[in-house]
């Protein structure tokens, strides 16, 4: 089964034994951040750094100048990786080590851009602004999102790429000093608190025949019992029925799908357009429509007949695995990829590795992708290449 192991250009660039390092795990593919949020990351086996910050979302890369001309919304150029191209420099290193390269390239999630451009930002419910999510409703977040994924993805010597965050983004956030665990909200609470009611949202809301005023206080009366304490665990679609009503949760998910899937389609287009024949665009993607994030919800029909195929979360036990992989059983024709966290202080378990993506594997996928081999430590990487040398690549 082939393996992709996640990287940043930072993992790379000023370490001359990163690459070999990475293809000796028996990975025969990586795929290098290009566009991506701000963050904080260890570099633990980098000779010259243990820590890069990240300030804010940038392109590891140069962008096009005369491409970004007269456009309010633009990619943000990165200050912390001393190269003109760190992309560029580190898929070079990569390729020499005989690994295949794919783009990273996440969209929909850019705090900074949210900051210096407030009114383009998801607006909740209660008037609040999240400015790590831009509102994919927005024609001119759409244009931006589409030109990025048009100018990240296809950098020279890629091979592919994969779309993170190409749908909606909402509530959930890693965020700096968080402070939003006094109530616990389960997936029905976090998609209320993900409907946006900026000025094009409302207006789309309206054309589903739901009235945005009227929807925004169902959704305020639907959360008061959870910030009471209760109605708080409500999972799954039948749990935002419940806290909605049908018939106002089955409207805001048709409007909501539908911009997706039109931004889906213009991006993986826009991608094949500026791309060399035969190049692979994948999804960063989970089976559940309703759901926002850097896994964007999907119609798994729909997404299989715009790319390639899915990336898709499979961390956890048996039932979650099954759960993300049923929708896409039997669509050998794509790539779909399980992605594992192989970092064990981030959540991930490098230790069943072999057995789970075994499981995964009898569930449908095809390609394993592992989270990540900058930041695991050297002794989940020893156990994680272990594990491929008997899984085989």
């Amino acid at each position: 089964m082939k393996a992709s192991a996640f990287l940043y250009p930072w993992d790379i660039v000023g370490d001359p034994d990163a690459a070999a390092r990475v293809a000796d795990l028996g990975v025969g593919q990586v795929t290098l951040a290009a566009a991506y949020h701000s963050t904080r990351a260890l570099t633990p086996r980098h000779p010259g750094r243990r820590i890069v910050t990240a300030e804010h979302a940038a392109v590891l890369y140069p962008a096009d100048a005369g491409r970004w001309a007269g456009r309010e919304l633009r990619p943000y150029a990165q200050s912390w990786v001393a190269s003109d191209d760190p992309y560029a420099e580190a898929a070079q290193a990569l390729t020499d080590a005989g690994l295949e390269v794919h783009s990273w390239v996440v969209l929909a999630h850019n705090s900074r851009l949210g900051a210096d451009h407030p009114d383009i930002s998801v607006v909740n419910a209660y008037g609040d602004r999240y400015p790590w999510a831009p509102c994919i409703a927005q024609p001119a977040v759409r244009a931006y999102l589409v030109e990025l994924a048009g100018e990240a993805a296809v950098r020279g010597g890629t091979r592919g790429t994969e779309l993170e965050s190409c749908g909606w983004y909402g509530f959930a956030h890693l965020h700096a000093h968080d402070k939003i665990a006094g109530v616990g909200l389960g997936d029905a609470a976090q998609y209320l608190m993900s409907l946006c009611f900026c000025p094009d949202c409302r207006t789309g809301y309206g054309e589903h025949g739901v009235d945005a005023d009227e929807l925004s206080r169902a959704v305020c009366a639907a959360l008061e019992p959870v910030w009471a304490g209760s109605g708080s665990s409500e999972a799954g679609w039948s749990g935002v029925e419940k806290l909605l009503g049908a018939d106002l949760a089955a409207a805001t998910l048709e409007f909501r799908g539908q911009v997706a899937r039109t931004l889906q389609e213009s991006a993986v287009a826009a991608v094949r357009a500026a791309a060399a024949e035969n190049f692979q665009v994948l999804l960063h993607a989970d089976p559940a429509p309703y759901r926002s994030g850097a896994n964007v919800g999907v119609d798994p029909q729909h997404i299989l007949s715009v790319a390639d195929g899915v990336v898709l979360p499979c961390t956890g036990g048996d039932v979650a695995r099954e759960t993300v992989l049923g929708p896409f059983a039997g669509r050998s024709d794509r790539v779909i990829a399980a992605n594992f966290t192989v970092v064990g202080g981030m959540g991930g378990s490098p230790a069943t590795l072999e057995r789970d993506a075994a499981h995964a594997a009898s569930l449908g996928a095809n390609q394993l992708r592992l989270y990540h081999a900058g930041l695991a430590s050297d002794p989940d990487l020893r156990t994680v290449a272990e594990a491929l040398s008997r899984l085989g690549r």
